[in-house]
């Protein structure tokens, strides 16, 4: 369960509820496969430590390196690139000790319940390791304008020994990305990307030194308020933007401070300085949470109609259970067959298909 010192360190109340039943969940989850794995003899392994995923590793921003993208008590910490080199990190003996107790069937953090954890195929014997090429997150700052109640961050930024990873660093990683060849960066995990003071450098710095790889940021929007931000973001190859709801009731019942009108202005006027200069990238994207209070049918198609009207590329659903009482039921009684078409996301309604290549379809 969620450990005593991070609980205490989440004032919201409401977040801070979600959270220890969400580590119940992960820990129910955790006893679950240790039996299943007693009782067939198999263990486990995990495609991040593999290095055969896109997503989950994380280099946080005082450049610690988690294994899994929801490291808020730092028990995924595998390493410190202040210390130890990347491929030092990668091969030691944290994420060694990781993947030995996978194999041996034990789930050594509860968030590998959820994550990337994979049954040993018969024989028992994992993958051998390899550096990842797939992909990884980088997180430029673990500080954000908005709380929203399914995140711990603020558990997660008490574990940070720094909550803004400066200049150099981030050149220092560009170098790393490029060094491995990944083919994804996700610019995000815990804070907002656009809250650094340094983003309208940080942007371009990656594109100079990564020039073939996928850049994908996602924002609530309201930082990206500025010409010298916006001409930086198109270095990016996609934005998500995260903006639960058609109005300011609907999208702070979770994202606490959210503002409505200045993510939907923002959204329509990155469309506007992308378009005016004849590009197609970044692709731009309005991220719809779901739950039960924003998901009605008449919301949705008037969601769909405001994406239509500001001219983002695509407006993508995606269910969720976090918080655990926001489920939307809904999505789960089949009412959103009709709508766009099915993804790894949920749902997508692609507005603008010349702007989309069919590989970013599913």
């Amino acid at each position: 369960m969620a450990t005593p010192s991070i609980a205490r360190r989440i004032t919201n109340p409401k977040t801070r509820l979600n959270w220890r039943i969400s580590d119940f969940l992960r820990w129910c989850k955790k006893i679950w496969f240790e039996t299943q794995a007693k009782m067939s003899g198999r263990g486990y392994y995990c495609t991040t430590l593999a290095g055969e995923d896109e997503y989950n590793l994380t280099i946080n921003s005082d450049l610690t390196v988690s294994c899994n993208c929801q490291d808020v008590d730092g028990l995924g910490h595998i390493g410190d690139l202040r210390k130890s080199t990347f491929d030092e990190i990668f091969f030691g003996p944290a994420a060694r000790h990781l993947r030995d107790e996978l194999a041996k069937g034990k789930v050594p953090i509860p968030t590998c319940a959820h994550c990337a954890m994979k049954r040993l195929p018969p024989g028992g014997v994992p993958p051998k390791p390899r550096l990842p090429y797939k992909g990884m997150l980088l997180e430029n700052t673990v500080v954000c304008n908005v709380d929203c109640i399914g995140c711990a961050r603020e558990g997660a930024a008490a574990t940070r020994t720094s909550r803004q990873m400066s200049l150099a660093d981030l050149t220092r990683m560009s170098d790393l990305v490029a060094r491995l060849g990944l083919k994804n960066l996700f610019y995000l995990n815990l804070g907002e990307p656009f809250l650094s003071p340094n983003i309208c450098q940080e942007l371009p710095i990656l594109r100079a030194k990564n020039p073939d790889c996928r850049i994908v940021v996602s924002t609530n929007g309201v930082l990206l308020n500025t010409d010298a931000k916006r001409e930086a973001a198109l270095s990016l190859t996609q934005i998500l933007f995260s903006v639960h709801g058609i109005n300011e009731k609907m999208l702070t019942r979770y994202m606490h401070r959210g503002k409505f009108d200045q993510a939907y202005a923002a959204m329509k006027e990155m469309v506007a300085y992308r378009d005016a200069r004849g590009l197609t990238r970044p692709i731009l994207e309005w991220k719809y949470v779901l739950f039960n209070w924003n998901d009605h049918p008449e919301t949705i198609q008037q969601a769909i109609r405001m994406a239509q009207e500001i001219g983002v590329d695509i407006i993508s659903f995606w269910p969720t259970h976090n918080p655990f009482y926001g489920t939307s039921w809904r999505w789960h009684l089949g009412q959103f067959k009709k709508i766009g078409i099915p993804c790894w996301k949920g749902r997508e309604v692609v507005l603008r298909p010349e702007h989309v290549p069919m590989d970013k379809l599913h």
